[in-house]
Parts: structure tokens; C-alpha cells; sequence
């Protein structure tokens, strides 16, 4: 899952500015978002998740790399990780890079 994430923000981080603002950032953001309210359901389960602040188009490289190596740190069963990898699969699909 970490690879598959370090790959797709490797892949954003040499994109054009272009692909970046037809969709391919937006895309990362979500995702980066998902997993970061993935994450915080295991470690603080019961609160109020907390939403990834959206620090631009240029940050959303660095932001699915910290979200996704976070849930990774916090999973244990090996359907949870499957299911976060095809989520990274998706939107890097989705995104085009």
C-alpha cells in the first residue's frame, strides 16, 4: 500500500500544472482525506473525524504520501489494507497520472 502511494505522489509531484488543475489534485485531496478519516477511526474511534485542510494543488503529493503511510502504521487486518491499496489504485486512475 505505502508503494503504491509513494508511486502515485511520485506521479503527481511530475505532472504538469495542467493535470494538476484538471483534476488530478482534487482527486489526491479525497483520497488523502479518506484515509486520514480511516486512520483516525482506528486510533480515536468514537470521535468526530477531522478533515484534511486542502493546502493546494502543489501540497496534495505530500498529503496522500503522510495520510496513507498514517493508516498504514494504524492497520492490522490484512482485508483493511487490501481495500486502502484499491482505493490508492482508483485514484490514481481516476487521476491520470
Amino acid at each position: 500500500m505505502t508503494r503504491a502511494v509513494d508511486h502515485f505522489a511520485d506521479r503527481l509531484r511530475a505532472a504538469p500544472q495542467s493535470r494538476l488543475q484538471r483534476g488530478a489534485a482534487a482527486e489526491a485531496l479525497e483520497l488523502a482525506r479518506e484515509m486520514a478519516r480511516r486512520a483516525q477511526a482506528v486510533e480515536e474511534p468514537g470521535t468526530e473525524p477531522r478533515e484534511m485542510p486542502d493546502a493546494g494543488m502543489f501540497a496534495a503529493a505530500d498529503q496522500i504520501t503522510v495520510a496513507v503511510h498514517d493508516l498504514a502504521l494504524v492497520l492490522s487486518d490484512e482485508g483493511q489494507v487490501e481495500e486502502a491499496l484499491r482505493l490508492v489504485e482508483e485514484a490514481q486512475k481516476r487521476a491520470g497520472v
